[in-house]
């Protein structure tokens, strides 16, 4: 098989794995190296800058010893199979960089022989890179699980981000499509990127030149549909996942259907608007100060595929609403449908100047269509005929103004007139906040 044709048949293997994204890392070019791994991260994704930035992302190998229900490359599968040696990704990789294709690699690998021997592959393919190449842009492996110890820390010394993938959300699911697989053996290497990362910390505190580990942290995967586990099961995992492994990313992989057995389920395509709703419940947990508990219980196990969590979670909490804009607290100001981080602090630093009232609002960029119906300014509600106050009206009008905002967005954006409305928003900041 010649090296194109690898190429076509492990890209197309790795499609599956979502778990990639910029990292922070800021590995630096050194003398006589190539490649350099931006502050923004390096991979298919949106740069904060707006970059749209690529790396190669890739299988090893799709040839596996396992034989996971859901996974398109178990061993009962039929279909094409085909293996890197160290060598032939490696000059891939500096080839593929030197025609300015990408800017760094996405490396996982189906399970070859053992997890070990696959993840000595690995780390000589890496070590190779960064040692006889001198590459120094942005590298993410997945630590296979299983592997020793040794080999998962010294592979945490050339690359910029490690993930291990957990897959499906429970012990129960691991043993129904997974068998071969445990969750002792999938947690272990996390505890050992977490050790590694927090040791590698210290010791740059005491000596400046004392090699990094992983500086770009680590992520998991996780996938949706392909068990029974509902939502509240899923995010009280990755939220315990966050506190004890200090995780980056839990990334939410909504289950493709590549193949037909008993313990599956019959759908007709992936569900991708419950992955969406797990994303921004996700980002609730990480920057809005919510806990998995109050999203969800167990007489609400799942989220409402009509609204946001956010909006859900308010309206079920109608009784902490109206919220004073010109009083309350931060934390307070993010639980409102509406209002995220940044209009939160906007809304903090323009107080310092003046009583705001809804134009003010308006002008700051707040988006009142959700926020009118859990706030109030001056004492006063947003000034229409009349705001729905229990639960049932609010989700109507919410729903039913969503359904008006998709008909009128159905005409094509113009490139052209995008700008002047983001100037003129950040006029308006300035002239309310005395911010320049």
């Amino acid at each position: 098989m010649n090296l194109i044709e690898k190429i076509k048949i492990l890209s197309d293997s790795a499609k599956y794995d979502v778990s990639c994204s910029s990292s922070g890392s800021n590995r630096k070019n050194k003398k006589g190296g190539i490649g350099n791994a931006a502050p923004s991260g390096i991979c298919h994704s949106w740069a904060p800058d707006g970059r749209c930035i690529s790396l190669l992302k890739i299988l090893f190998t799709n040839s596996c010893i396992y034989d996971c229900k859901y996974c398109v490359n178990r061993s009962s599968n039929d279909v094409p199979r085909a293996s890197f040696t160290p060598d032939e990704l490696v000059n891939l990789t500096i080839n593929f960089y030197r025609r300015n294709y990408i800017e760094g690699l996405f490396l996982s690998s189906a399970i070859c022989i053992s997890p070990d021997h696959t993840m000595e592959l690995l780390l000589k393919s890496i070590k190779r890179l960064r040692e006889e190449e001198n590459f120094n842009g942005y590298i993410h492996v997945k630590a296979i699980p299983g592997a020793n110890k040794t080999l998962i820390e010294e592979t945490g010394k050339y690359v910029d981000r490690m993930s291990v993938n957990i897959e499906l959300p429970s012990s129960q699911s691991l043993k129904l499509l997974a068998p071969q697989k445990t969750k002792e053996s999938i947690i272990k290497p996390m505890g050992l990127i977490k050790s590694g990362i927090i040791q590698n910390q210290e010791e740059k505190h005491k000596f400046k030149s004392a090699p990094q580990f992983v500086p770009g942290g680590q992520s998991t995967q996780l996938i949706i549909g392909a068990t029974k586990d509902n939502d509240l099961k899923i995010l009280k995992l990755s939220e315990s996942l966050y506190h004890s492994y200090n995780l980056k990313r839990v990334y939410y992989s909504a289950y493709i259907p590549v193949s037909s057995h008993p313990n599956l389920p019959t759908i007709s395509g992936p569900p991708l608007l419950r992955e969406h709703r797990l994303y921004q419940a996700d980002w609730l947990l990480r920057f809005y100060g919510f806990n998995s508990s109050e999203l969800l219980n167990e007489e609400n196990p799942n989220f409402d595929e009509l609204l946001d969590p956010k909006s859900g979670w308010a309206i079920r909490n109608i009784d902490k609403f109206p919220v004073e804009i010109n009083k309350a607290d931060y934390f307070t100001l993010l639980r409102v449908p509406g209002i995220g981080v940044k209009s939160a602090q906007r809304i903090l630093q323009a107080r310092k100047v003046t009583v705001l009232g809804f134009d003010d609002l308006k002008k700051l960029g707040i988006v009142l269509k959700r926020a009118k119906y859990f706030i109030t300014c001056k004492g006063k509600y947003f000034p229409q005929r009349s705001i729905p106050t229990n639960p049932a009206s609010i989700k109507d009008s919410l729903l039913l103004e969503d359904n008006i905002k998709v008909r009128e967005n159905m005409e094509q954006l113009s490139f052209f007139t995008l700008f002047p409305g983001i100037m003129a928003v950040n006029e308006n900041i300035a002239r309310i906040s005395g911010e320049l």
